[in-house]
């Protein structure tokens, strides 16, 4: 059977018959021009195309993948690339530009495994390339290594997997080797808005009992004074987890005086850098990661910003040594001693996976130092101009001052929030999500892509403030 087009495409189905790749390859083409809705999902329908019992004798290949195209019209948001009109949604959501997909596609076709430099030379070429580009773009220390991950939830703890394996072997404790239930004690100093992946990481290293809490100022940001107490009561064995970009509001650390803290005492600094990493690409931007270098270790997502496809997290390490000893594989099927290229997999905790790097390799060849930065730079200005806008508006308030591409907003009480939400997702202009602030109930927008630029954000105002008038109308 014929697949539909994207709705709002304006093309009739395709009536010739295709293979399965020439098949999904024009139907990416149809839904990657389309304006695309924020569709609601219908997990019934969903249900019924995709359940049942297993086959017998199977399907054939194209009335398989014909079946997923029609389920995803009723599973997939429609937000990916677009994110709705003017690039904004509630999340870092997915979507990634023609060229990404065009080189995760090749990925997929070539589908080698990037372990190891001699099982995929073309991969672990790429990622090295791409390990030295990003250093020198982010104003990493020279030196810094780089590892890809499946997201950054695993660049987290790859990067606090490292920070234990030296902070104990600073105070004499193998932990490979002699592990964790008589090694000295540690400190992990976070703050009070942590995003949950790092608190995750923590747990699963077995240091979830030593979390403290550093208390934030009003603008989500850790407050130096209270850490630099901590500090000082921890005892030897500290780590610090600051932040740059709080994915509720878009706050950074002071991330200078955070670091001046941490070594003070002796400890590593690890910076979870989500989306906000990126803005030390900018000039403009640039300043508000001041000391950001100063770090021991680093994580962020390329698919925040460059938009490459998911699966893409970054693990940086000023320190190669303590993330080898604590991540590195040392097989008998690996390579000998007189092995001298880079493996990735000294550098991640993933063997056999996909391989990443022509992904962001090729987004970053096309981009350029320059394109990443007006990236940076665009999105962020659309930011500003949509939280001047939202906040004229009686009843809407900016929580927070708009430092990247992140907006906070106060509407009202937790039901006028909450429906607000859900008219617009029923509605499908626009994608918000709800969240708490101090207590409150809030609404969260990120403001990404190559589409959010200038008054290309209005659209999204008006949906936005359309619902919000709507609602207070309807509870008089």
């Amino acid at each position: 059977m014929p697949v539909q087009a994207p709705a709002g495409s304006g093309k009739p189905p395709d009536p010739r018959p295709r293979g399965v790749l020439a098949e999904v390859a024009g139907y990416a083409q149809d839904f990657m021009a389309a304006d695309r809705p924020v569709r609601a999902r219908d997990p019934r329908r969903l249900a019924e195309l995709l359940g049942g019992p297993l086959p017998v004798a199977g399907h054939p290949e194209l009335a398989t993948v014909q079946r997923l195209l029609i389920a995803g019209e009723f599973g997939v948001p429609g937000s990916g690339a677009a994110r709705g009109p003017g690039g904004a949604s509630g999340a870092a959501s997915g979507g990634a530009p023609p060229l990404g997909l065009a080189a995760d596609w090749l990925t997929g076709v070539w589908n080698q495994c990037d372990a190891r430099h001699d099982l995929g030379t073309l991969f672990a070429a790429a990622e090295e390339v791409c390990e030295r580009w990003l250093v020198e773009l982010l104003g990493l220390p020279a030196g810094t290594a780089m590892g890809l991950t499946s997201c950054r939830v695993t660049a987290n703890l790859v990067c606090l997997a490292a920070a234990r394996e030296h902070q104990l072997r600073r105070a004499g404790w193998a932990v490979n080797e002699q592990g964790l239930s008589a090694a000295p004690p540690l400190t992990v100093l976070v703050g009070e808005e942590a995003q949950v992946s790092v608190l995750r990481c923590l747990r699963l290293l077995g240091l979830g009992g030593a979390i403290r809490r550093v208390q934030t100022d009003d603008g989500g940001r850790m407050a130096v004074p209270h850490l630099r107490d901590l500090a000082q009561a921890a005892p030897a064995g500290l780590i610090v987890c600051g932040q740059v970009g709080s994915a509720t509001c878009g706050s950074v650390d002071p991330l200078r005086a955070i670091a001046e803290v941490t070594h003070a005492h002796g400890g590593w600094l690890h910076l979870d850098g989500a989306f906000g990493l990126w803005a030390a690409a900018s000039s403009r931007h640039r300043p508000l990661l001041d000391g950001a270098g100063q770090a021991d270790s680093w994580t962020c997502d390329s698919h925040m910003w460059l938009d490459t496809p998911y699966d893409s997290g970054l693990a940086f390490c000023a320190r190669p040594e303590p993330l080898r000893r604590a991540v590195g594989l040392h097989a008998e099927f690996a390579p000998g001693a007189g092995h001298t290229c880079r493996d990735p997999l000294d550098h991640r905790v993933e063997l056999s996976q996909r391989a990443r790097s022509l992904t962001l390799w090729a987004l970053l060849h096309h981009l350029g130092r320059q394109g990443v930065a007006d990236l940076v730079d665009r999105n962020c200005a659309a930011a500003r101009r949509l939280a001047v806008r939202l906040a004229a508006e009686p009843g809407v308030e900016v929580l927070v001052p708009v430092r990247l591409n992140q907006l906070l907003l106060g509407i009202g009480d937790e039901a006028h929030t909450r429906a607000v939400v859900e008219r617009l997702d029923s509605e499908g202009t626009c994608w918000v999500t709800p969240t708490r602030w101090r207590g409150h109930g809030a609404v969260r927008l990120s403001v990404r892509g190559r589409g959010a630029v200038g008054t290309a954000v209005e659209p999204v105002a008006a949906a936005f403030l359309a619902a919000h008038r709507a609602e207070r109308r309807a509870r008089r």
